[in-house]
């Protein structure tokens, strides 16, 4: 294993979670040079294990990744630890300069690095960040089963979450927090499922021995917790991208921020595809990782494309030179 980087490479994959390891590894396979580039600050770094993902349930998230890494490795893909600080596109395609100096080019680029969930500042959620406070049931529902379940409001989707949620507990309390309470339909579902809700600004979670008990609204009321389920504001990781004129724009469900890309992951700038959470917001690591997939045969056919172009070309001049 080395991080000495070669000059050039045909696929830079910027970010080296599931979306990313696994269009690596795709690529790799497809015996394209390809270098990872991992800033190695996962997103489900606070969870106990990967949910949802056939195979491999409860496999601790560092472990999942240490695997990733090795099967790419195995194919003579490289994977390096570095943050990527600009990239810039010309006529041969794309040059990388890492945060510590570190110059590389590739033909094609592939960003999988992400996004940052973004919580409302409420004392006791961060620290609690995939312990008690959770937000995703198809990741956490299970664990959480049959247990008081606080779903703290903070975006257009709070009310939907509380829905979802029901699925698991039959004790789940909606706090309007900030925002409106709910009306009309809204307020009308959440009572046909049995879920209260509760008024008032939230002042804190109250946390006892290392344990989330409970949550303590403004007046100083303690409203018994186990389990805080909050929807958190996602914002894209691509500062990078915008020398390439690629930045971020809101999510049409008004959940936050990502990088627009077609059903292939192929952006706006010619030669860079997205994949996983910085494009999907939602996707879980079984999505992302398949969307890595997607992209990395995309970015392959691509390649051979040009290629091919450039073999017919001088396959022409071929004839051509013979036939004078």
């Amino acid at each position: 294993m080395t991080e000495q980087l070669n000059d050039s490479y045909d696929v830079i994959v910027v970010g080296g979670g599931a979306a990313g390891l696994n269009g690596a590894l795709m690529l790799a396979r497809a015996r394209r040079t390809v270098l990872v580039i991992d800033a190695g600050a996962p997103r489900n770094a606070p969870a106990e294990g990967v949910h949802g993902l056939l195979a491999r349930e409860g496999m601790p998230p560092g472990e999942l990744l240490e695997r990733g890494r090795a099967e790419v490795r195995q194919y003579g893909g490289q994977v390096v630890t570095g943050e990527v600080e600009t990239a810039v596109r010309d006529e041969t395609g794309f040059g990388v300069t890492l945060a510590d100096g570190r110059t590389v080019r590739s033909r094609r680029l592939l960003v999988t690095t992400g996004l940052v969930d973004v919580l409302p500042d409420v004392p006791g959620l961060r620290e609690r960040w995939g312990r008690d406070v959770v937000h995703c049931p198809y990741c956490h529902g299970w664990e959480v089963r049959d247990g008081a379940i606080g779903v703290l409001a903070s975006g257009p989707l709070s009310v939907h979450q509380a829905l979802l949620f029901r699925q698991w507990s039959a004790d789940v309390t909606y706090f309007a927090h900030t925002r409106p309470a709910p009306t009309g339909e809204e307020a009308e579902r959440l009572a046909a499922r049995g879920i209260k809700v509760v008024h008032g600004e939230v002042a804190s979670l109250e946390i006892v021995e290392d344990r989330l008990v409970g949550v303590r609204m403004s007046d100083g009321t303690l409203v018994s917790r186990d389990t805080v389920a909050v929807a958190t504001r996602m914002e894209a990781r691509a500062g990078f991208l915008a020398t390439l004129g690629l930045r971020p724009v809101e999510h049409p469900a008004g959940v936050g921020e990502h990088i627009p890309a077609d059903p292939t992951g192929r952006t706006d700038v010619p030669g860079v595809w997205v994949a996983g959470n910085v494009t999907d917001l939602s996707a879980q690591v079984g999505p992302a990782a398949a969307a890595g997939a997607g992209a990395a045969a995309q970015i392959n056919a691509d390649l051979i494309e040009e290629e091919t172009r450039q073999a017919v070309a001088a396959y022409r001049e071929l004839l051509s030179a013979g036939s004078r």
